[in-house]
């Protein structure tokens, strides 16, 4: 037997203010707190007291508010179709709501329930499209919580996609049949190519990619986003890449990726894993190029997950290039990359005036060929240097550094599994840095960081690599003699 659901106290609804008066009795900090929240209305606001305090005064001169410089009195509030009791006077607020609600006015009154006839809800503005978020005044600070997960949850442009929808309703509904078509238009329109184009801040591509959508009787059409799923740790991901594997039809998803951050897409999205990691590739970078075009052809939504950035050794370019080559639509969302949360785990500047003004990304694997590399170069030069996917190469990263000139005493910052909470740090300096290809107990990605700038890192909570190179220089030793 199911549960009924709870009956509202509080009918949510939206009232027509334009042009229409509001009443503010008060002129303290509770006052401004509904100020403001009015002034995203387009409604005449009416400011009651005989003090007003600074910042109040201040925004009514920016807003243009109506300031009455009276003691309060009935006569002030009538005509009104709103009137908030803010004065902080318990008797005077429950005064002003007699009043109103003697005059017909519907009346709130600041942290006085008792005396409410409605409550102010949280509001996300997006207008003309607004979410309200009420507890019936019993927690306003939840309702504030909700409305910073909602917000963050929708586009800053869905209020201009709303207008742009407004725009095209007529044309709609003499163009295409009632039911699927119609609505297939619509679901297109508010996640396809006009709202990618308006987020981008192309609003005339997206007038053009409205009408495209028109007529190909709301056909869809389908796109590829290459998304950074950042270092790891879920609450890295962008707002953006979130809000595209919510609308994603399929997440195709390299192996790094973290089950968590995946999970963050549509709980029906078909996820599709493609391996990418060191030793077992699932499938070759030609095969997710065809399964990207393949997916997109079809008129599917496609997330194309990636760890960290997808133009930090994501192989992004051959991924995009494809695309192209297919005329298939894409976007490329960045991601926080390995090297910056690792960093951030070590509070470690990766640039210290004075010091590194210049910094590297590389993996390494250039370091076989008999010419020295570039990278190299800008690393004895001064530049702090990172290292993905390092621990393999460690050794030969620090022999033809400290073989090129850089000093064996240069300091080094070693993260596995940056960002997340099972995150390891080691310090050292380059002479330790080959101690790490030995260490078959770090089996998750690993992030070196090398250069002077590394010496204002936070070493607290990080163990010495030279621990690790004193034991195994004393396990070779007693293998030579065992020998």
């Amino acid at each position: 037997m199911t549960q009924a659901a709870a009956k509202l106290n509080a009918f949510p609804i939206f009232l027509k203010v334009e042009g229409r008066a509001v009443a503010i009795v008060g002129g303290g900090d509770e006052a401004l707190a509904k100020a403001r929240l009015l002034g995203q209305s387009s409604a005449e606001i009416r400011i009651i007291a005989e003090h007003v305090e600074p910042s109040l005064r201040e925004w009514i001169v920016a807003h243009g508010a109506v300031r009455i410089h009276a003691s309060y009195d009935a006569s002030l509030i009538d005509g009104a179709v709103l009137v908030f009791a803010a004065t902080g006077d318990e008797a005077l607020d429950r005064r002003i709501s007699d009043d109103a609600r003697r005059l017909g006015i519907a009346v709130n009154a600041v942290d006085r329930p008792e005396l409410c006839d409605f409550f102010t809800p949280a509001l996300v503005n997006r207008a003309p499209v607004v979410v309200a978020v009420g507890t019936e005044g019993a927690g306003p600070v939840l309702a504030q919580m909700i409305r910073a997960r909602i917000d963050r949850m929708l586009s800053p442009q869905l209020g201009a996609l709303a207008t742009l929808a407004a725009g095209f309703r007529g044309s709609v509904e003499r163009l295409l049949p009632k039911g699927s078509v119609r609505r297939g238009f619509w679901r297109e329109f508010f996640e396809g190519a006009p709202a990618r184009a308006l987020d981008a801040g192309r609003p005339a591509e997206a007038r053009e990619a409205a009408a495209d959508l028109l007529l190909r009787n709301g056909a869809t059409s389908g796109h590829v986003a290459l998304v950074g799923a950042g270092p790891g740790a879920e609450d890295l991901l962008t707002l953006r890449a979130h809000r595209l594997l919510m609308e994603a039809d399929v997440i195709v998803h390299d192996a790094l990726v973290p089950e968590a951050v995946i999970a963050m897409g549509r709980r029906d999205a078909e996820r599709l894993p493609v391996g990418k990691r060191k030793g077992c590739h699932s499938k070759t970078q030609a095969e997710i190029n065809d399964l990207l075009v393949e997916l997109a052809q079809a008129g599917k939504r496609v997330v194309r997950l990636k760890s960290g950035d997808p133009l930090v050794f994501g192989r992004a370019g051959e991924e995009m290039q494809a695309m192209r080559d297919a005329g298939v639509s894409y976007e490329v969302v960045p991601g926080v990359t390995s090297a910056f949360a690792a960093a951030a785990d070590f509070e470690l500047p990766l640039t210290l005036r004075g010091v590194s003004s210049s910094m590297v990304f590389t993996t390494g694997h250039d370091l076989k060929g008999g010419t020295l590399p570039d990278w190299a170069r800008l690393a004895i030069s001064g530049a702090t240097v990172a290292v993905y996917m390092g621990r393999s190469v460690a050794a030969d990263v620090a022999g033809r550094l400290i073989e090129a000139g850089l000093s064996p005493d240069t300091a080094v910052a070693v993260v596995e599994n940056a960002s997340l909470r099972n995150c390891r740090r080691f310090h050292g300096t380059l002479a330790d840095l080959p101690s790490l290809e030995g260490r078959t107990d770090l089996d998750g990605p690993v992030m070196t960081i090398i250069g002077d700038a590394v010496a204002g890192a936070n070493f607290a909570r990080s163990e010495p690599l030279s621990a690790h190179r004193h034991e195994a220089v004393q396990i070779a030793a007693m293998e030579g003699q065992s020998a």
